[in-house]
């Protein structure tokens, strides 16, 4: 009776083993192939045969995968212009943005923003070092959200989708790769803001300058002072402007920002961070908005300017918003300072690169099950002899470990056994 119960138990345990080596060769292409929600997101990558051949010899990555109702949502979006003229190299910044070095299981985020680095390095759309980063989060619920420029946001559907070269997870919306300075304001009503930069010669700075952290006040504050700013010449008003902006070699993103924490700013002074009441203050201006992404680092929005003649000033947060300490004189309500400044050809997504060649575009959209049963013939296609190599290797890796852990088992009975 106990030979039977072990020969059962081992035959389990056998095939558990089995099951589990063959979920973890299972190499990209069947995995996108088993989920028919990723047709269209299978037509896209597939497209881009250089990028699907790098993923298959990936060991660690994590792909962002935007589902085929995402697809739906795109000439609705600020990508439509692109994929509609098949704009090939932004099509390619965006596939590329989807791609995360390294493992980022969903178990891996907490309620602290956490901004990784991406695939995303031309530097026709980003200007950061080490890649352009998407931030991710979990928030009440257990729900995974991704940020990513504009503001964008995108829900984690399915998550943790297993294959031999890292995870896939399923999203709901396309992440967008941030835009420069001066085409990102206008979408967080910063109209001033930017057109104050131009004005002051500031812009082309604020726009290819790398890993540029820069603290932006809100129209609010440019209208409380605008007739004293208006009345500035443009070296008077950078002086101010400058002390908004961070000189450090990294993107300083909310989660580097703890209290007592001293910058060194563009004018050459410091400003120090203060945390208080749950929230983020800078010298005495309150923190609005953390972690706005442009393609050269981040913009935190401030209710108030600052004032490079009172370095020393705290934040005083009982009260919501600080009187503003450079004395000056207020513009009508309906009127903002400086926006006539700012370019009238601001758009949501700058087509820097408009080359059609893309074989992928608006016509394909919907086309994604006849593209899916082709899926691994494009891919072949695009692969080398060193795909069947590597699919070797990993399957007898698997086939290794499997013994390995075969051999535990069959011992720890072995003992179970004997100790009985």
């Amino acid at each position: 009776m106990r030979t039977n119960s072990v020969t059962w138990l081992l035959t389990f345990f056998a095939i558990a083993l089995v099951a589990l080596a063959q979920q973890n060769s299972q190499d990209l292409t069947q995995l996108l192939q088993s989920n028919t929600n990723l047709s269209e997101f299978t037509t896209l990558l597939t497209s881009y045969g250089d990028i699907y051949a790098n993923l298959s010899f990936q060991s660690q990555v994590t792909i962002l995968a935007p589902n085929n109702d995402a697809f739906n949502k795109i000439p609705y979006s600020s990508l439509g212009p692109a994929f509609e003229a098949n704009q090939s190299q932004i099509v390619r910044s965006v596939l590329q943005y989807h791609i995360l070095p390294g493992l980022h299981p969903s178990g891996s985020y907490n309620g602290t923003f956490s901004f990784d680095k991406t695939w995303l390095q031309d530097t026709s759309y980003t200007n950061v070092t080490g890649g352009q980063v998407v931030g991710g989060v979990e928030q009440a619920g257990d729900v995974n959200i991704f940020t990513s420029g504009m503001g964008t946001r995108s829900t984690l559907i399915t998550a943790n989708l297993r294959f031999a070269g890292g995870i896939v997870h399923v999203i709901d919306n396309f992440l967008i790769p941030p835009n420069t300075f001066t085409q990102t304001v206008p979408q967080f009503n910063l109209t001033a803001a930017g057109g104050a930069a131009e004005y002051a010669s500031l812009a082309e700075y604020a726009n290819t300058h790398k890993d540029l952290t820069i603290f932006v006040p809100q129209n609010a504050a440019f209208q409380a002072l605008g007739g004293t700013l208006q009345s500035m010449s443009p070296p008077q008003l950078q002086r101010i402007l400058d002390y908004h902006v961070i000189n450090s070699s990294t993107v300083l993103y909310s989660s580097s920002l703890s209290n007592g924490t001293i910058l060194r700013t563009l004018s050459g002074q410091n400003v120090t961070i203060g945390f208080a009441s749950n929230s983020l203050f800078v010298n005495q201006a309150r923190v609005l908005q953390q972690d706005l992404l442009i393609a050269n680092g981040v913009m935190h929005v401030i209710d108030n300017f600052l004032d490079p003649n009172t370095p020393s000033m705290t934040a005083n947060p009982e009260i919501p918003t600080a009187p503003p300490l450079i004395q000056g004189t207020s513009l009508t309500e309906n009127m903002l300072p400086f926006t006539s400044y700012l370019p009238t050809s601001v758009t949501s997504f700058d087509t820097r690169s408009a080359t059609p060649t893309s074989s992928f575009g608006a016509s394909d959209i919907g086309k994604g099950a006849d593209a899916l049963a082709t899926a691994t013939t494009s891919a072949s296609a695009s692969r080398t002899s060193q795909s069947a190599e590597k699919s070797a290797a990993d399957k007898a890796d698997s086939f290794s470990l499997g013994l390995k852990v075969l051999g535990g088992l069959i011992g720890a009975v072995y003992w179970t056994i004997r100790i009985v």
